[in-house]
């Protein structure tokens, strides 16, 4: 039996990327997973991926996958996911916030005081307040259940600056509030963590490499990338562990979690942690 074999999932923001590897890994472990996204069929503008993509990847390794379309911005969109999952299984047990609508605007080099302050509403409107909404309406159906885990994803290299203010300050939010949730569902046996990935080889950096991931290996920049799919068997290696509430309140490197549970990436790598 699957180790993850009638266990509730939601992912958020699994259109592509990190999203769409969790989802794709939760499902190959058995889990029932239901995936939030804005483009349904069509792609977003300069955005490649869908729902309906990821669904079909979900369902090519013999998991369930539920598309739901969804703007996280929306607190009306995000309780309707959850008053469906509700209605439709009675139970969840893995929320995955991964919803990240932060980088609208182009993440530059330029020092903090020549960027625009809109990096703050779409990185805390779009990124840190989506994740924060999902909490608050997930938590409640979380509680019903024996357990549970929730898993933040973010960037983290041992509390080094990211070189981006906005950005260094969005993702150290979700630090602290996976840090903040462990101690206050700590009574519920309910894990918090965050999960920080390496650098990704997602449909917008191969895009940006011109590449795909069938040629990625030409480009010897991206010699040292980890596909989606990594950060995806971290999660559902968490999630399968049943002294995963050990870890609750930190924040965990893909690389380390590879070490750590046996697992490799898509091409039989072990990658290690991501360093600035």
């Amino acid at each position: 039996m699957a180790p993850l074999t009638e266990k509730v999932a939601l992912v958020t923001g699994g259109s592509r990327g990190a999203g769409r590897g969790i989802a794709v890994e939760l499902a190959k472990a058995g889990a029932t997973v239901y995936v939030t996204g804005r483009s349904l069929d069509q792609n977003s503008p300069n955005q490649p991926g869908t729902l309906n993509e990821t669904i079909s990847l979900m369902t090519a390794t013999g998991g369930k996958g539920i598309p739901v379309q969804c703007d996280h911005t929306r607190d009306a969109d995000t309780e309707a996911v959850i008053e469906r999952i509700r209605r439709e299984q009675g139970r969840l047990d893995i929320l995955v916030n991964n919803v990240w609508g932060g980088n609208q605007l182009p993440i530059t080099s330029e020092p903090f005081w020549e960027q625009s302050l809109q990096h703050w509403d779409h990185m805390f409107t779009a990124g840190v307040r989506a994740q924060l909404a999902a909490n608050h309406f997930a938590i409640p159906l979380l509680r019903e259940g024996t357990g549970g885990i929730i898993i933040h994803t973010t960037f983290w290299d041992q509390d080094k600056y990211i070189g981006h203010l906005y950005y260094d300050l969005a993702k150290n939010a979700l630090i602290r509030m996976a840090y903040g949730l462990s101690i206050e569902l700590k009574a519920d046996g309910i894990a918090v963590l965050a999960v920080s990935p390496g650098w990704m080889r997602t449909e917008l950096v191969l895009k940006a490499f011109q590449t795909d991931e069938e040629h990625w290996q030409e480009v010897e920049a991206l010699k040292n990338t980890e596909s989606p799919y990594y950060i995806g068997r971290a999660v559902a290696a968490l999630c399968a562990d049943s002294d995963v509430i050990e870890k609750s309140g930190q924040v965990l490197r893909v690389g380390d979690l590879a070490k750590e549970y046996g697992f490799t990436d898509i091409d039989g790598r072990s990658i290690p942690p991501f360093t600035i």
